[in-house]
This record gives C-alpha cells, structure tokens and sequence, in this order.
C-alpha cells in the first residue's frame, strides 16, 4: 500500500498551487498528459485535489497505437496536440538523430507546451539521477532554481505578468513517489492502464526514444517494423544529402542498430569493423 501521507502531501501541494495557477490561466492548471502511468496517477490527484485543470497530450507521431487507443478510451476529456512536423521530418530537418544528449526531439515535440502557465508534470526522482536532483516547484528554462510556492503567491501582479508572458512554472507532485506508489494507487484505484506494459515495457511513450533501454527498442523493432523502415529512409537521407556519419561509412542500417545500442558511435562501430576484419 502507497503510504496515506505521501497522497495527502501531493494533494496538499495541488491545492496551494490552485491559486497560483488561476493567476497565470484561468484554466487553471496544465497537466502534462502521456497516457503513461505517471501521468494517471497526476490525473487522478489533481480530481481528488479537487483544483482546476485542463489535460494536454502533446502528439509525437511516435506514439504507440496501443498507447493512443488507450488515452482516447479511457482519457476522451484530455486534448490531443498535433505538431506541425512529424518525426521523420524532423530528423531531416535538424540533419541527425535524436541521442540522450542532444533529444530536440522532445524540445519540439513535447517540452513547448504550456507556456505561461503552471504546469503539472508526472516525473519522479527514482526514475534517473539527473530527475532526483529536480526541485518540485521551478520555473522553466531556470535549470536549478527551486522555489517555495509561498514566494510565488506574494509577488505582485506585474511580476506574475512577467512571469505568465515569458516563463511556466512546473510542479511535479509525485516527484518523491516511488515505482511501487505509483503501481499501488493504480491498483488501489481500479485504473485501467495501458496495455503496454504487460507486454515488458517499463516506460512508455515515444517508439525508439533515446532513454529507453534497449529490450523496449527491441520490442518495438518486432511489432512494429513499419516504423524502423520509416526511420531508416530519413537516416538514407541523410547519407545521401548531409554525409551523415561518414567518418564510419556506415549503411542506413548499420546506422539504426546503433541507434538501438545506447552505445556511443565511435566505440559501436570500432567493433563493428573489427568483426567484419575477422571474417
């Protein structure tokens, strides 16, 4: 069983940041919306907190389909957000694909939305190091500045104003929450949940993400091979029109199996060659 306090923490932090919230946009809060079961359980306390919002699910054309007809059964109140250029677009148009280091990716796809209001986010310390080191109340693009929401409520109508036009403020409620909370108050709430994770998958959300480990990206390499070969012709444009990766000379496929690897490039390919010395 989730501990009682952890719950009434999150929905005690929900109710002190309505205010706020309400101030910048009278939908009152942004709730970052996946369909993953983080966001759920986001969904849930913002009800039984009792606060305003509005759900968003910013659409990457990565999406799983099983993850899509999930969110439109379950979620049919949450709005679904079309980007102006898919994936494979944007692969061409930045001229490389997405990595850990550089995920633009998300930045376009994901990370533009709710602007200028208070946003919900479904994020957890125990997910990475990088995520145990986030504040639960900052401002967007002001990395490691963490606030009180105190200070927030005092400041005046101009400088909430300022704030509104420039930046958003992201409140993460479960940032404490570990992976057995968060299965337990599913659970404990009857939720249905997306059937993607009985089939192995540990996180969800976009097909080949660069934090995904490599079982998922192998999942789905076999159930959905349309999307690979989708991937593949925009890497083929790259070769052919930005020399994309010519210092290993490598095929379109040479190129997405170490995309899948989570290995670095020049250490991938070095034994790559080597092997193909061998024989």
């Amino acid at each position: 069983m989730i501990p009682t306090q952890k719950i009434e923490y999150s929905i005690a932090l929900l109710k002190k940041a309505e205010p706020l919230a309400l101030k910048m946009d009278e939908r009152g809060f942004h709730l970052a919306f996946s369909g993953g079961k983080d966001s759920q359980v986001l969904y849930e306390l913002a009800k039984m907190a009792g606060v305003k919002f509005h759900a968003e699910m910013q659409v990457t054309t990565l999406d799983p389909p099983e993850l899509m007809k999930f969110v439109r059964n379950n979620y049919p109140d949450v709005k679904m957000n079309l980007p102006e250029m898919n994936f494979y677009k944007l692969i061409r148009e930045k001229g490389m694909l997405p990595l850990k280091q550089t995920r633009y990716c998300c930045a376009y796809l994901k990370e533009q939305a709710g602007r200028g209001s208070v946003r919900l986010i479904g994020i957890r310390a125990a997910e990475s190091v990088r995520r145990s080191k986030r504040p639960e109340v900052e401002i967007a693009g002001r990395k490691g500045d963490g606030y009180m929401l105190d200070q927030f409520n005092r400041t005046s109508e101009q400088e909430h104003q300022c704030i509104s036009g420039m930046d958003s403020i992201i409140i993460s409620p479960i940032l404490r929450w570990s992976d057995a909370d968060v299965w337990n108050f599913i659970r404990g709430k009857g939720l249905e949940y997306c059937s993607l994770y009985d089939k192995g998958h540990h996180r969800i959300g976009c097909m080949f993400c660069p934090m995904s480990n490599r079982k998922s990206k192998a999942l789905y390499r076999k159930d959905y091979p349309g999307v690979e070969r989708e991937i593949k012709k925009s890497i083929q444009w790259l070769i052919d029109n930005k020399d994309f990766m010519k210092d290993h000379n490598a095929t379109a496929d040479e190129v997405f199996d170490w995309w899948c690897s989570n290995q670095g490039a020049a250490q991938y390919f070095g034994r790559l060659r080597n092997q193909m010395k061998m024989f």
